[in-house]
């Protein structure tokens, strides 16, 4: 949403950012491992798509995918222009890295807090740029002109519970995943405010929803200790060579198998008894000690600062001790469809960027490549949406007559719920008080 709030605003578009919390709190600035670009001399945008389709199961969309890896290497060239500093060796060249499912070295990574940069030197760049945003202001609902196009949305204060009217001539969905709707019951390593709110309002709107079923469980969520469930230990750990191993020790999976595979082999072998029991149910071993009997002392600390540290207050030196792990909820991998102008494939003027598409990743996603959505969507997303707004002459008649068709075909359907739609934030009311 940011990167897309830029770009608009550089082609010349009056823009405002709106967030339900605060700007930059998001599933980026959670992202630890890195971001992919086949931007190396053996590498090639044309290898990473194979990756990238393969690792998906063939489900991305061509055209999406396409134009992912493409613009792969522009876009941290964009981000280097901005500020964003990458890690370098001592002869100034990029130091990457494997990921689960890369056949090349291709991850670019700021240590292990990647996200945390991106979104550093993002927020700077709007604040720069002027661009205002209203914050703790959560869209309930996408409003339609009389043309049944997208013009504007219904805002409420997160705070004061107060509604507000954002007109516009585009609107630009980037509104994340669905992590803290806890889906079958698992843990998440998503942001407070992930819960999929951007795809209930746009399929309110009459926007179409592909591969919704398919969630991304990460395989390497912390079991314990419990003030970190759920959290996520980076697969950036795999790539330097900690090992996944079962209660006797013993590897049961390669570390950089695709994420979906990974994750399946670790509840199967909690399922067959081979996991370690902890006090927030089974999991199994992340040897991180291996890291540095492979690449020497110190590995961690330089090039896992934030695991490190986070592991060393809660009392584990992660130098010496494994973790105990168990996949978590991580990534929303189906979405709302687009066209290759990041449009929706129903209603115009109503443009998508970053998690909340579907179809970019097939139905799994490769590490690496959710930093680099963001950014070429969200690009692409802002130029479209700007150049669209300048063929706009003139907002119709705002309504939510399509608010109320929605509601005439649930009841038509006899579907009934009590919950509401779409959720905000996550309940963690105790239910047994």
């Amino acid at each position: 949403g940011v990167a897309a709030a830029i770009t608009a605003k550089e082609r010349g578009a009056d823009v405002l950012i709106v967030t339900k919390l605060r700007m930059g709190d998001s599933n980026t600035v959670m992202a630890e491992g890195g971001i992919q670009a086949a931007d190396g001399p053996n590498d090639s945008p044309a290898i990473h798509y194979i990756d990238a389709f393969g690792g998906g199961g063939y489900a991305a969309k061509p055209q999406l995918l396409k134009k992912l890896v493409l613009e792969a290497p522009e876009a941290i060239a964009w981000l280097i222009g901005l500020g964003v500093v990458f890690d370098k060796n001592a002869d100034g060249e990029p130091v990457t890295s494997h990921g689960g499912g890369t056949s090349k070295k291709r991850m670019h990574a700021c240590r292990d807090f990647t996200g945390l940069e991106i979104m550093r030197t993002l927020k700077s760049e709007v604040s720069c740029r002027d661009i205002p945003v209203a914050e703790y202001s959560s869209a309930v609902e996408i409003i339609k002109d009389e043309n049944g196009n997208a013009a504007g949305a219904v805002l409420m204060n997160t705070e004061t519970g107060g509604f507000s009217v954002a007109k516009a001539k585009t609107v630009i969905i980037a509104t994340g995943g669905a992590g803290r709707l806890h889906c079958q019951g698992f843990p998440t390593s998503n942001h407070y405010g992930a819960t999929a709110d951007g795809l209930v309002i746009a399929y309110r709107s009459g926007a179409k929803l592909i591969c919704a079923d398919t969630l991304q469980y990460h395989p390497t969520g912390v079991v314990e200790p419990s003030a970190l469930y759920g959290n996520l230990v980076t697969e950036k750990a795999r790539s330097l060579g900690a090992q996944l191993v079962n209660k006797d020790g013993a590897a049961f999976v390669n570390p950089l198998e695709t994420r979906d595979v990974t994750a399946a082999a670790i509840i199967r072998e909690c399922k067959i008894g081979n996991g370690i029991k902890t006090a927030n149910g089974f999991g199994v071993w992340l040897d991180t000690p291996m890291i540095e009997m492979i690449n020497g002392d110190g590995t961690i600390e330089k090039r896992l600062p934030s695991t490190f540290r986070t592991f060393e207050r809660a009392g584990i030196d992660v130098r010496k001790e494994p973790i105990a792990v168990y996949p978590t909820l991580h990534y929303q991998n189906g979405g709302i469809d687009i066209n290759g102008n990041c449009e929706t494939t129903k209603v115009e003027n109503l443009f998508v960027a970053g998690e909340a598409v579907g179809g970019i990743h097939g139905r799994n996603r490769l590490m690496g490549n959710s930093l680099l959505d963001v950014i070429v969507f969200g690009r692409d997303a802002g130029k479209a949406a700007a150049d669209r707004a300048k063929t706009v002459k003139k907002v119709g008649k705002l309504s939510l007559a399509h608010v109320e068709k929605f509601q005439k075909e649930l009841e038509k359907a006899g579907i009934a719920s009590d919950k509401l739609s779409p959720q905000i934030l996550p309940d963690y009311t105790r239910k047994d008080l």
